[in-house]
Formats: C-alpha cells, structure tokens, sequence
C-alpha cells in the first residue's frame, strides 16, 4: 500500500513538473561571441570613423511608405531587457521564419517595407526583422553612425538569440541582411546552428576564420559592389576562398555598384542591378525554405 501511494505521489510530482516546465520556459542564455565574431563587427564599425563612409550614407530618396502590415513584438533576451522586432506572419501557420538585418540607420520604414514586401514574395514564410539598436533610429549620418558603432554585439547576439527561442526550436530559419546587417546575417546564420537554412548577405563584412566559418549549416549568398571602398573586391575574395577551406556553399554576386546600391532612399541606388540582386535573393530563399 505504502508502495502503491509512493508511486502515485511520485507521478503527480513528476506530471506536476512536467506542467510548470511548459508554462515556464527557460529564458534564452546570454550568448558569448568568439574573438572572429567580434572581429568582423569591429572592423564594420571603425568604418564610421571615415567621413567618406559616412558620406556614402545619405538618406536623399522619399519612400512610398503605405500602412504596414506587420507588427511591433518584444521577447525574453538574457539580460533583463527584452528585445524587439517587427513581425510579419504568414497567412497559413508555418514554421518557416526569415530574419531581417537592417542596415546602420536602424530598423526604419525602410526595412518595414522590405519586411512586407519579402512576405508576399515569400507567401508561407514568417518575416521578423529584428532591432539590434533596441528602438533607437537614425535619421542623420551622424546618427547612424553614433548607434552603429555603440551596438554592443554580444548584445545584438543575445537579441537574436531571443529570437531564436521566440520562433521555437523546430522552425526553419534563413537571414537577410544590408550593410550593418549584411554582417549580422552571417553572424546569425552561425548563432542559428542547425535551424539556419539559407544566408543572404549584402555588401555586409564577413566573418573571416576559417574554424568558425566551418560551422556554418547552411551555404551563404553573397551581394557585392565591384566599386565598393569598404567591402570591396579584395575583402570578397578572401571571403571566397575562406569559404572553400571551410568546404561550404558560397554564391557571390558582384555588381558593377557601389556600397548600398540596393536602397532605393540611397542617391547610390543602382535600380537595375537592385532589381536582378532582388531576384537572386528571393530565388535562393525560396529554394532554401522548400
């Protein structure tokens, strides 16, 4: 009888665990980069210093800015503070999830747009373009500059690390990103370990170690600028052949552009070689998310 109320007692105590655990979650754990990680975030950094960098980011062009179809979320990030995002969900419930990196001004309207506009392309893919400035946005290249370069990138890894455990364990997640995120989607592609399914970087500064590219899960799909100053030519090849010693995927697309070619509120706006880097883009996701 003892035996048979021990038992009893001991299977309430486990179902009850069992119940907090699902209405509990852990919260993400605080992530630790490595010093490549931190190397590639710093070396895009230091290049605020450059008044001609800056100079290179002007926000000149007038966007057709409509009523946006997503919305502001926030979630659990180790720390304390929770970290935020715009969040565009599919229309049928899916699994499938893109990351979005903005560039150095912040998540804007701009990046809203590009959010929307990936979810229709998309169709069954959730879009979360994730704020790495915690709310803060530039409006003048002093700005950007000033939040870019004060973005604490174990900060920004927590964040998409939050992310991640907001979207689940069993979904699917590729990342896109430009400039700042352009770097920022690479970071997260190996953040994401083996939930990453597809990689889309534009004129972003990559990781470069080929330990830790090795342990990408996924290929990557690169957009460059030939007349690039920062991420030029020289940095892409590098990237190439790191890429090659780490035995992974790597398509890169050069441009005959300049760094931000495919913004179209940039007086570097290149309209149709933006439009051909979109189709690549949206060709590559669709093909990883299938």
């Amino acid at each position: 009888m003892k035996n048979t109320t021990f038992i009893t007692l001991l299977l309430l105590f486990s179902g009850l665990s069992a119940l907090l655990a699902l209405h509990n979650p852990s919260k993400p754990e605080k992530v630790v980069l490595c010093h490549a990680d931190i190397e590639a975030v710093r070396k895009f950094a230091l290049f605020t210093e450059e008044a001609e960098f800056r100079k290179a980011h002007a926000m000149t062009r007038e966007l057709n800015t409509q009523k946006f179809s997503g919305k502001r979320i926030s979630f659990d990030v180790a720390g304390g503070k929770k970290g935020e995002a715009y969040f565009v969900s599919s229309k049928k419930k899916s699994n499938k999830y893109l990351f979005v990196f903005h560039e150095w001004w912040g998540l804007n309207d701009y990046v809203r747009n590009e959010s929307d506009r990936l979810s229709k392309e998309l169709k069954d893919v959730n879009i979360i373009a994730l704020d790495l400035y915690d709310g803060k946005v530039g409006t003048t290249r002093e700005e950007a500059s000033k939040y870019m370069k004060a973005c604490d990138p174990e900060r920004a890894a927590s964040i998409v690390n939050g992310a991640m455990a907001y979207v689940g364990k069993d979904a699917k997640i590729a990342t896109i990103g430009w400039c700042f995120g352009g770097g920022w989607s690479l970071q997260s592609a190996l953040l994401l370990k083996q939930q990453a399914v597809g990689c889309v970087i534009y004129y972003g500064m990559p990781v470069q170690d080929v330990e830790r590219l090795s342990e990408l899960n996924c290929d990557v799909l690169g957009i460059f600028g030939e007349e690039d100053k920062w991420i030029n030519p020289d940095v892409v090849a590098e990237f190439e052949g790191q890429m090659k010693e780490a035995d992974k995927g790597l398509t890169v697309k050069m441009y005959k552009a300049n760094h931000a070619f495919a913004n179209p509120s940039s007086d570097r706006y290149m309209e149709a070689d933006a439009q051909n880097a979109n189709k690549e883009a949206l060709m590559y996701l669709k093909k990883r998310f299938k």
